[in-house]
């Protein structure tokens, strides 16, 4: 009885992840020009602003350790900022946010 249980359990999850990405994946296409399909007003409804926290926390920690606001100046952050912005590539945007966050931070 346990065995029919734990596959009932089994097929069940199967399902869910089933229907949810056919759900997600029936979104309102478009064609542009070139008949290229593009998601309608993707960037609008899903584009969220991250803190230059989270920025720092998630971006800084892909490659190496991130180190903490304090290790350096304001000057400092200003010349690591431009550098990392070149290795990680990374949008103006979210470099002013990260150094906003380190400087206000140290």
């Amino acid at each position: 009885m346990k065995t029919i249980n734990k596959f009932l359990v089994i097929v069940m999850v199967f399902l869910t992840i089933g229907i949810t990405v056919v759900a997600c994946s029936s979104s309102k296409k478009t064609l542009t020009e070139n008949n290229i399909p593009v998601v309608a007003g993707v960037e609008e409804e899903f584009k969220l602003e991250k803190s230059g926290a989270q920025l720092w926390g998630e971006t800084c920690n892909r490659c190496h350790l991130a180190p903490s606001p304090a290790d350096y100046n304001d000057t400092d952050w200003e010349t690591i900022s431009l550098h990392m912005r070149v290795r990680a590539n990374l949008t103006e945007n979210d470099v002013a946010k990260i150094e906003e966050f380190l400087k206000s931070a140290n």
